[in-house]
């Protein structure tokens, strides 16, 4: 709850995954993407309730195992063909509950629930509170030197300098994409002309989309996870 507003988070998902068969459900760690996704989410204490939105029963099931909300989608709102994004997101806002929606994708796996926390602080003080912005998304610090087709975007290489002085260019994630809910709805988006953008790390930023990304994600976070095995197992012969 944020300012008396009750806080969704929408994980979309659907059972059509062209690069990486079966993505949100295909092992990941000790779950899938999806099962991760929510139990992180459940560890954040402002986000009132959880809705996994999709048409494969098999992930509707998941999700209903793990005690979120479930919203059965039509194939038309999933098949990338029939309807366009926009009336996806205009569709799905229409027909959750909560005030504030957190569109939060499960291919950010490494996106950890402090980073949710800090993101709806931030909703809370400069969208809900001043509102000095109207939406919060998260990205990434892009600092790497860019070309075109027509040649250097971002440097100029008879001056050079070094990467930590390029602009500050940021890239979206898809980590978390918080707006009003009326606001998703009359946009047809999940953020709008003033987005707060919030830098996020390069491992909470790792987004999988191909089968190279689903792999050494899942390589940094088992090795996460037994660093974190092993830490708790030396406090507890301390």
């Amino acid at each position: 709850m944020i300012n008396n507003l009750s806080v969704t988070a929408v994980i979309p998902v659907r059972g059509g995954s062209r690069r990486v068969p079966g993505k949100n459900i295909r092992k990941f760690g000790n779950s899938s993407l999806l099962v991760n996704k929510i139990r992180q989410l459940k560890q954040v204490e402002l986000i009132d309730r959880i809705v996994v939105t999709s048409d494969s029963e098999v992930m509707l099931q998941a999700a209903a195992a793990e005690g979120t909300v479930t919203h059965r989608r039509p194939l038309e709102y999933c098949d990338d063909k029939t309807r366009s994004f926009n009336e996806v997101v205009e569709y799905v806002a229409s027909n959750v509950e909560g005030d504030i929606l957190m569109w939060t994708p499960c291919t950010c796996p490494m996106l950890m629930p402090e980073s949710y926390r800090i993101a709806l602080d931030s909703f809370a003080d400069k969208v809900a509170g001043s509102g000095e912005y109207d939406s919060v998304v998260s990205c990434r610090m892009l600092k790497e030197y860019v070309f075109d087709e027509k040649g250097p975007i971002n440097f100029n290489p008879v001056r050079h300098c070094i990467s930590q002085n390029l602009p500050d260019w940021k890239v979206l994630t898809n980590g978390y994409y918080i707006s009003m809910r009326e606001d998703m709805v009359r946009w047809k988006y999940f953020y709008g002309k003033k987005p707060l953008l919030i830098p996020v790390d390069k491992i909470s930023a790792i987004d999988i989309d191909d089968m190279e990304d689903f792999e050494i994600a899942e390589m940094i976070f088992n090795s996460r996870n037994m660093k974190g095995a092993a830490d708790a197992a030396v406090t507890e012969t301390d």
